[in-house]
C-alpha cells in the first residue's frame, strides 16, 4: 500500500511537470509598420497652374536656360539660370488649398534644377539685407505638409526688400486669401524684372557672390473668378483683374504704402517684361481686361 501510494504520487508529479513544461506563454507579434507613400503634388488638373497661359513660352529644354519651365505641381515656374531667380511663377488658389498645416520654413535648394547649374541654397541670402521672399506664398498652400513645403524651394524665392515683403506685398497676399474665403478662386501670375534693389544693408544688384540677381521691381496679376468650373471660358470683359508693380526698395512708398497705390494694368506689366501674361484668354477679352486698372 505504501509503495502504491508512492508510485501514484510520482506519476502525478510527472504529469504535472510535463504539462507545465509544454505550456509556452507567447505574446502576439507586433503588426508590420504602416508605410505611407509620399503624397505627390498634382501635375494635371482641369484648372491647372498654367490655365491662363505661359507668359514667356517657357520650355523644359535645358538649352532654354533663361526661361526654363519647372512644374512643381502646386505652382509652375519660369526659371532663369543666370539670374538665380524665377522670371515668374503661376498658381491657382481655391478654398481647399487652405488647411491647418503650419509654415514649414524648410528653405532649400531645388534638386530639380538641372545638373551643372548653380543651385541657390537657403543660406545664399544670409546677411544680404534682403528677405527670402516667396512668390507663391506659403499661406496659399496649407492643405498639406507637402504643399506648404513646396513653396520653400529656392526657385520660388527672390531677394525682396523687407519693407516690401512684410508691408504692401504681404497685405496684398492677405487680401487675395480673403477673396478666396469669400467665395472666389484666383489665378495668380507673379514675377520680378530689372536689376538692383534696396534692402536693410542698402542698394545691391546681386547677392551670393554675384550668383543671385536682386530684381528692381516685383509684379503680380490676379484674375478673380467666383467659384465654379470651366474657368477659362468664364473670363469675360467684366472679370476683375488686379495688377500691381512694386519697386523692390525700403521703404516702398513713404507717402502711401498701401498696396492699392501700386495698381497698374496688365498691359503696363507686359510692356515692362515683354510677356503675354493671359495668352490663353480670348483675344477680344484680353484687349479689354488687360487695359483696365482695378479700382475696387
Amino acid at each position: 500500500m505504501k509503495n502504491s501510494l508512492y508510485l501514484t504520487c510520482i506519476f502525478a508529479l510527472i504529469i504535472f511537470s510535463s504539462c507545465k513544461k509544454d505550456y509556452i506563454e507567447t505574446t502576439p507579434a507586433p503588426p508590420p509598420p504602416i508605410v505611407v507613400p509620399p503624397v505627390a503634388p498634382p501635375t494635371e488638373a482641369t484648372d491647372s497652374t498654367l490655365l491662363m497661359g505661359n507668359p514667356s513660352s517657357a520650355t523644359d529644354n535645358q538649352a532654354d536656360f533663361g526661361n526654363y519651365l519647372m512644374k512643381e505641381g502646386y505652382y509652375s515656374v519660369s526659371y532663369n539660370r543666370d539670374r538665380g531667380i524665377a522670371n515668374w511663377v503661376s498658381w491657382h488658389v481655391v478654398y481647399s488649398d487652405f488647411g491647418s498645416f503650419a509654415r514649414q520654413n524648410d528653405f532649400r535648394a531645388n534638386q530639380a534644377v538641372p545638373d551643372g547649374w548653380y543651385k541657390v541654397e537657403s543660406f545664399s541670402y544670409s546677411a544680404s539685407g534682403f528677405d527670402r521672399g516667396h512668390i507663391c506664398p506659403s499661406s496659399d498652400r496649407t492643405s498639406s505638409l507637402e504643399a506648404n513645403s513646396a513653396t520653400f524651394l529656392m526657385t520660388n524665392i527672390i531677394p525682396q526688400a523687407p519693407k516690401n515683403n512684410q508691408g504692401p506685398w504681404a497685405a496684398l497676399e492677405t487680401y487675395c486669401r480673403n477673396l478666396v474665403q469669400g467665395g472666389n478662386e484666383l489665378y495668380i501670375i507673379s514675377g520680378a524684372y530689372g536689376e538692383g534693389g534696396t534692402g536693410d544693408n542698402g542698394a545691391a544688384t546681386t547677392i551670393d557672390n554675384g550668383k543671385v540677381t536682386v530684381p528692381a521691381n516685383l509684379w503680380k496679376v490676379i484674375v478673380v473668378l467666383t467659384d465654379g468650373g470651366d474657368d477659362l471660358k468664364r473670363v469675360k470683359n467684366n472679370t476683375r483683374v488686379i495688377s500691381v508693380i512694386m519697386p523692390n526698395v525700403n521703404p516702398v512708398n513713404p507717402t502711401n504704402p498701401e498696396w492699392r497705390s501700386f495698381r497698374t494694368s496688365v498691359d503696363d506689366i507686359e510692356s515692362q517684361t515683354g510677356y503675354d501674361i493671359l495668352s490663353k484668354v480670348t483675344k477680344s477679352v484680353q484687349d479689354v481686361i488687360e487695359a483696365k486698372v482695378d479700382n475696387l
